[in-house]
């Protein structure tokens, strides 16, 4: 009892947070996966009589099905064009905003940052009338120079790339501030030294900056990798997975096939497969860094 006494004080501090992340996390998680395993519905959800257990029918018959199949290609496209694209430009914004001095390049880091907090509605909107194929501003530019209007939403190709082009432009801001974070974390004294051995600018930033930066560029691609794997936002508000299901990520079949469809067994195991993925993902990232410590 006395060294419980001595003890309960670090337990008793901690227990909010555990109390709250197995209220709305693993409790959550738990029954999420209960439900996969069966044929739960909007009957199922009025009567419980009426759920049935499935065993694993419905992941088998989830990976016979030709649009889920559709979105694992379509969030692999996303992830495999988009996380490069936002780890290096906003490495590389994060590095001109940094050495910059003045007002202007402070202004520079709010402009950058705001499509990041900005509402997906209210961007979906703007960006909507940018990609209007009759008078929107994309078009426009190509007048200028003979190319003929596109269909940017409409075109199963050309749809795929518009979605990753928003969601590229409103990735950019929090990863930068926290590039930001980690280049002002560098000493002076790296540049200084290198200078004196007769650095150039770009030999510093081979040698010094992206070296140092390693940790900052390892967090920012598993949380961009995390949030591209679930790309949802962007293929709901703007095209709602179309056209031809050319834009369905897996995070949009999931929704769909539970508050549409009222699937919801078959939507939680679908959930999983991606909670999968991100686990298999996330765990192969960390092997890799450890990898890269080592040596």
């Amino acid at each position: 009892m006395k060294q419980w006494n001595k003890h309960k004080y670090p337990y008793m501090f901690i227990a909010p947070a555990v109390i709250l992340l197995t209220l709305f996390s693993i409790i959550p998680i738990i029954i999420a996966l209960v439900i996969s395993f069966t044929d739960m519905d909007l009957v199922g959800l009025a009567d419980y009589s009426n759920i049935r257990g499935v065993g694993f029918s419905n992941y088998l018959d989830i990976f016979k099905d030709p649009v889920f199949l559709k979105s694992m290609y379509n969030t692999l496209i996303y992830v495999v064009i988009g996380v490069p694209l936002v780890v290096v430009f906003s490495m590389a914004v994060a590095m001109l905003l940094n050495y910059g001095t003045g007002w202007l390049f402070k202004s520079f880091r709010v402009i950058y940052y705001m499509p990041s907090i900005t509402n997906i509605v209210a961007v979906a909107v703007v960006w909507g009338y940018l990609y209007n194929g009759t008078y929107g501003l994309f078009n426009y530019v190509l007048s200028w120079f003979d190319i003929p209007a596109q269909q940017w939403l409409q075109d199963p190709a050309l749809a795929k790339l518009s979605l990753i082009l928003l969601a590229f432009w409103k990735s950019i801001g929090l990863n930068m501030i926290i590039f930001l974070a980690a280049l002002q974390g560098i000493p002076r004294s790296y540049y200084e030294a290198a200078e004196i051995d007769g650095a150039t600018g770009w030999k510093k930033i081979r040698y010094i900056t992206v070296p140092l930066l390693g940790f900052a560029t390892f967090f920012v691609t598993i949380t961009t990798l995390i949030g591209w794997i679930q790309f949802f936002e962007e293929p709901l508000v703007m095209t709602k997975g179309g056209p031809l299901n050319a834009t369905m990520s897996m995070a949009l079949f999931i929704y769909n096939n539970g508050f549409q469809l009222s699937k919801f067994g078959y939507a939680a195991s679908g959930s999983f497969v991606l909670f999968i993925i991100i686990i298999i993902v996330t765990l192969i990232q960390f092997a890799v860094k450890k990898k890269e410590v080592e040596y």
